[in-house]
């Protein structure tokens, strides 16, 4: 096979990291919240009830923004419930999922979970634009940051939260546009509500920041009318809009969903496109930013007759994908779709955290362990901090029935602070070792740190709680740095990440 090559030079960039880039999402949905982060009585738990098994793999993750409570779940969402004496918190039925809801983890753990994880876990709450509206967004907003003097900040100080918990992101609902939501609303009323809600919310905060709810997906019926007509609304009021992809093969077309980033791309560039024509027809010199603030692989077919058998239980084993190297390669590969679109995507979220569709995973009373995702989310989050450098691929290619011709390779490089420089790149072929040679011009670089590849001879190979630790990374030697060109060979449907010094 002829190699795939691209060019670095650092007067060449896409734009710089957000931190946020790599935020999670914890929704009450099926086992995220209880056995997953919160399991009072597990050996591991700590004095409020939060398994520190799963909080250190969460800080080895890398997570820093993590959106809460939902989802589907915020539709119906009474902030009220979660506050409080667990005690006298009611117990509620969720429509989103079909499930109860003790609220024994609410508002204040989610706080002090994130406290816990570490400084840059960050929070992105999500109001309840559904059954809900702009009285109880501003309810919640007072309870949670105004620092006292108020009957619900002195309400929040009497729950045991003195301080307040200064949430400067908020999502205005969630997935508004979709017909599965509770309170599902046309774009004309969505966009009034959700100026109606900005517009207040910024009255308490003018330095909030809003997340206003984009497509669902691009395959959706009204993909960018929606995001216009929304925008047309709050342009001048919120700061980023919301995309939502997940991913799966269909009908055993493998090929195709090697090459789900292709439609990540073009998902992200035609949400641009729409931004940047409503702020062109406002004449308006801001500039919206995108909260990719739900991806993942998801085998999302297998979801609605899981539900639908439900009767109300506690927190059931629901969307508990099990991932093989094959779904952990397409992950790697939507990671780099992300990065390469830095200047504009600010903030994005793996969803979820724990259990559901997850790349971490616990047995309840038992271990917790990584899911083969883990690996490419965490090295990216250490190593994909800095500026993106532009790459421009000339790459073999293969043909999908879906994306047409895609290139076997899938690549993009970050620079660090201190000069070095890390190269993600995913290999699409699933039969031969891909040559991959990249001329450095203008890097004063002049060594292979290290090759790292998630790779295996058996496609479908997980961990899983018999074998937890059946696949991780390994070392590739043979990858060299000599005279500003650097060699490798990328093995056949594998995630790699070469660190250059």
């Amino acid at each position: 096979m002829r190699p795939a090559r691209f060019t670095l030079d650092p007067a060449f960039t896409v734009g710089a990291v957000n931190p946020r880039l790599f935020g999670s999402f914890v929704e009450h949905l099926g086992r995220c919240v209880y056995t997953g982060v919160f399991e009072p009585g597990h050996p591991t738990a700590d004095a409020e009830g939060l398994r520190q098994d799963v909080l250190e793999l969460v800080r080895e993750l890398g997570v820093t923004a993590v959106r809460y409570p939902g989802g589907n779940f915020v539709s119906g969402y009474k902030w009220e419930d979660s506050v409080g004496p667990v005690a006298d918190r009611p117990r509620r039925l969720d429509l989103a999922w079909r499930s109860t809801e003790t609220n024994r983890f609410g508002l204040s753990e989610y706080i002090a979970f994130l406290k816990k994880i570490g400084p840059e876990a960050e929070p992105m709450m999500a109001v309840n634009l559904g059954t809900r509206g702009v009285a109880e967004a501003l309810e919640l907003q007072e309870y949670a940051n105004h620092p006292a003097g108020t009957a619900l900040s002195d309400l929040r100080a009497e729950h045991g939260d003195k301080d307040p918990f200064g949430i400067r992101l908020w999502c205005l609902g969630n997935e508004m546009d979709g017909p599965w939501q509770t309170g599902h609303k046309t774009a004309e009323e969505y966009g009034r509500l959700a100026a109606e809600t900005a517009r207040a919310m910024r009255q308490i905060d003018p330095d909030v920041e809003l997340v206003a709810c984009g497509s669902s997906s691009q395959a959706m019926e009204t993909f960018a009318a929606w995001e216009a007509t929304v925008l047309k609304e709050t342009y001048d009021l919120v700061d980023h809009i919301s995309l939502h992809a997940y991913y799966e093969p269909h009908d055993g077309d493998v090929d195709s969903f090697l090459a789900s980033a292709v439609d990540m791309e073009s998902f992200i560039e035609n949400v641009v496109a729409t931004c940047d024509h409503v702020g062109a027809r406002l004449k308006s010199k801001k500039r919206i930013n995108l909260s990719f603030d739900e991806w993942n692989v998801w085998y999302m077919s297998r979801t609605e007759a899981q539900v639908s058998a439900l009767d109300w239980p506690e927190a059931p084993r629901l969307l508990e994908d099990n991932y093989s190297v094959l779904d952990a390669v397409v992950f790697g590969s939507l990671l780099i779709a992300l990065l390469r679109h830095a200047d504009r995507v600010t903030v994005a979220c793996l969803a979820q955290l724990v259990n559901v569709i997850a790349p971490i995973m616990t047995e309840p009373g038992g271990p917790a362990w990584r899911q083969t995702t883990f690996f490419p989310f965490s090295q990216a989050s250490k190593y994909g901090r800095g500026e993106v450098l532009d790459v421009r691929v000339d790459s073999p290619t293969y043909d999908t029935a879906k994306y047409g011709e895609a290139d076997l390779l899938h690549a993009t490089a970050v620079r660090a602070g201190d000069g070095s420089v890390t190269v993600f790149a995913v290999n699409r072929s699933r039969t031969e070792a891909l040559p991959l040679e990249v001329a450095l011009s203008g890097l004063d670089l002049t060594r292979v740190v290290e090759h790292s590849a998630l790779a295996d001879a058996d496609p479908d190979a997980r961990n899983t709680l018999a074998e937890p630790e059946r696949v991780v990374p390994h070392r590739v030697d043979g990858t060299t740095l000599a005279d500003g060109r650097l060699t490798a060979a990328l093995e056949p449907l594998s995630w790699n990440v070469i660190r250059l010094r």
